[in-house]
């Protein structure tokens, strides 16, 4: 159909041109723009992700700024710190060198001083002075705050190295010590030793005696029985009868014998089998009564006379023999009685060396009991010279009212019991030679001690060096205690016998050869913290802390961090577990030191200056060194491990951020170049077609021609 009034194909031309025009200014834009997306008509789901991926790197790039801003001022306090480590390892070299007194005169020792207190002024100063872009970072400004609680009194050094505070700003501590951390121990009380006075307790219990005659009632009283001591009383019985009663609030046992109505001792008085009825007739546990001999009656009585025929009594038969000089001679001696017929007043005593045993003779008659002071001159004669006053022989009671022992008869003496005493302040004696290594955690020592040498001497030589070995020594009740000075598994206790002599016990006493301490053992809000002898740590995403309680202590510690530390944003987002908050506390000599000290004790007019105290001293020295080696360690730590990694790991989540962000938002060069190329060949092939059909019309004038 010929048409003139509508051009049908000139307007598909220009529909044509029109898309391709389009489409030519579209790969023009993006040619020039090098985008894909140039506005939200060209992708409205893919400018929705890029807009969000170039969120994410905006804050990741941000995230990255901020770690490597942190670790510029770790960097700066880590330099400030190696200057400090340096000053303090010049204070320990002057500190060494004082305590070279032999060599030094005062006048060095005080030039020692002043370059000391220039040191600790330099390290002040540089506790004051070091900064990033006007913040203090050595002074303590970057320390957590810190509200105490229960038992916060024990703890002696706490640092909190990094504490996620949360929203609330602040985070309660609760430590819960289940075990004390110890002391490594060895002990030896095996009777290598023993006080060197000893106590004879003469049969089982108490003994009442008839002068007169060898009759005798024994009252065996042994360890399980509350009976504590015993009295004797009389009273008018109707004669022969006695009875016995017993106080169980002060463990007393009251025998009454018989007395006659005028208050002296009756004609016939109490029969043996009478009191030891009425003893046994009590039913005491551990207490049994029997005669020794026969049916002899007596009575108690003040005023009894040996005319009389009665014996006073006796309530409590002990001898004390101790040693007036040192010597393992009479340690460990058993003391035996016997009665020997016709030995007379005079007793006789014997002892044998072999066996370790006294044996003292007493009359076996009825007619010539054995004196105290009798006692006393035999024992005493054992052995000639100085060595005659070995022995001291002192009965406080046991006498009749004619002073004379209550020693008769003699056979319920025979198994006589040694026991030591222990007020004895020497707390005994070697009884051989005896050569020792001790050893422990700082090193080790031999020491020869020679027999007879006290358990003192023992302990004061151990003692002595202490210091150089780790281990030190005491003694109580003669029994010597060895422990490692310090607390925890690291520290030991050795003890090696190298030799002893035949006569010696001391290694077989031994509890034991080498011992270890244990550390604290403890929870620090549920987590179970890592024990270091009296110090406790703990290192998880949200706290990492340590604290060191007092020696030995295992009471429960509370306490709030309420603020303060470093806090460092070094996550795209700001929430708490991509936050760092890091504690430095101050380097000023008043903040440095542990267990034995502040490094300002090292000052002129100090308690540790120089010529006050070079021990201590040193002491301080090395756990500041050790205390500012640790914080830089930590601090580098920091660096390495957390700021470094995020860098690179931020970088490289940056980099993937990019590329999705590219892939979505950027053009592709290639395909846009094609496309401006058809597009150009489009429009122009459009414009030629648009020109012909345009032309179309003009033909219709051949038909009117």
């Amino acid at each position: 159909m010929t048409r003139i009034n509508t051009n049908v194909s000139s307007l598909t031309a220009q529909k044509t041109l029109a898309r391709t025009n389009s489409q030519l200014q579209q790969a023009l834009t993006r040619l020039s723009t090098g985008l894909r997306i140039n506005s939200g008509k060209d992708d409205p789901a893919g400018l929705i992700a890029s807009e969000a991926l170039r969120s994410d790197i905006s804050s990741v790039q941000k995230a990255i700024t901020n770690s490597e801003r942190a670790n510029q001022i770790i960097a700066t306090a880590e330099s400030a710190l190696g200057q400090v480590a340096g000053l303090l390892n010049d204070i320990r070299g002057l500190v060494t060198e004082a305590a070279n007194t032999g060599a030094l005169s005062d006048d060095q020792i005080a030039a020692n001083q002043l370059q000391v207190d220039s040191s600790l002024e330099a390290l002040n100063r540089i506790a004051q002075t070091t900064n990033f872009q006007g913040r203090r970072i050595l002074d303590g400004s970057f320390d957590f705050n810190i509200t105490a609680g229960t038992g916060y009194t024990t703890v002696n050094d706490l640092e909190i190295q990094q504490a996620n505070l949360g929203t609330t700003g602040s985070v309660s501590i609760d430590v819960d010590i289940t075990a004390a951390a110890a002391k490594a121990e060895i002990t030896n009380a095996s009777g290598s030793y023993t006080a060197a006075s000893t106590v004879l307790d003469f049969g089982a219990g108490y003994s009442l005696h008839s002068e007169s005659t060898d009759a005798e009632i024994d009252i065996a009283i042994d360890s399980t029985s509350s009976v504590t001591d015993v009295e004797t009383t009389y009273a008018d019985l109707g004669g022969g009868a006695a009875s016995a009663s017993f106080n169980s609030g002060n463990g007393m046992l009251t025998i009454t014998l018989d007395n006659d109505a005028a208050g002296g001792p009756a004609a016939d008085g109490s029969t043996v089998a009478a009191v030891a009825a009425a003893i046994n007739g009590l039913s005491l546990t551990g207490v049994e009564a029997y005669a020794v001999d026969g049916s002899a009656d007596f009575a108690l009585s003040g005023d009894n006379t040996a005319a009389s025929g009665r014996n006073t009594g006796v309530e409590d038969s002990t001898l004390t023999v101790t040693a007036r000089t040192d010597g393992p001679d009479y340690n460990n001696v058993t003391v035996e009685f016997t009665a020997v017929n016709g030995q007379g007043a005079t007793p006789s005593a014997s002892y044998d060396s072999d066996s370790r045993t006294i044996t003292i003779e007493i009359d076996d008659g009825a007619a010539s009991e054995t004196a105290l002071a009798d006692i006393e001159s035999a024992i005493e004669g054992l052995v000639d010279g100085a060595s005659a006053q070995m022995f001291d022989v002192d009965v406080s009671s046991g006498t009749n009212s004619e002073g004379r022992t209550t020693i008769n008869g003699g056979s319920s003496y025979s198994d006589a019991s040694v026991t030591g005493d222990t007020s004895y302040s020497g707390g005994g004696v070697l009884l051989d030679d005896l050569v020792l290594e001790v050893a422990g955690l700082k090193g080790t020592e031999v020491f020869t001690f020679e027999q007879g040498a006290l358990i003192s001497d023992l302990v004061s030589a151990i003692n002595l060096v202490s210091d150089a070995t780790g281990v030190e020594a005491s003694q109580s009740d003669g029994e010597l205690t060895l422990n490692s000075v310090e607390y925890g598994s690291d520290a030991f206790a050795s003890v090696k016998v190298i030799s002893e002599g035949s006569s010696g016990t001391f290694e077989s006493g031994l509890s034991g050869t080498r011992e270890i301490g244990s550390d604290v053992t403890a929870t620090v809000n549920g987590y179970t913290a890592l024990g270091d002898g009296n110090k406790l740590s703990i290192t998880t995403s949200t706290l990492a802390m340590s604290v060191t309680v007092d020696d030995g202590s295992d009471t429960n510690v509370a306490f709030t961090i309420d603020g303060g530390g470093a806090l460092f944003q070094i996550g795209p987002d700001v929430v708490s577990n991509q936050q760092v908050r890091l504690g430095i506390q101050s380097v000023n000599s008043a903040s440095l030191g542990g267990a034995s000290g502040r490094l300002y004790q090292l000052g002129s007019g100090q308690d540790a200056a120089l010529a006050a105290d070079p021990t201590t001293a040193a002491a301080i020295i090395e756990e500041v060194i050790t205390e500012v080696a640790s914080l830089r360690g930590r601090l580098g730590a920091f660096q390495r491990t957390t700021l470094e990694t995020n860098i690179a790991s931020l970088t490289d989540t940056m980099e993937n951020l990019t590329a999705a962000e590219s892939s979505i938002r950027d053009a592709d060069f290639a395909a846009e170049t094609a496309a401006l190329t058809r597009s150009q060949v489009l429009v122009q092939s459009g414009i030629s077609v648009l020109s012909i059909a345009n032309q179309n019309p003009q033909n219709i004038l051949a038909l009117l021609r």
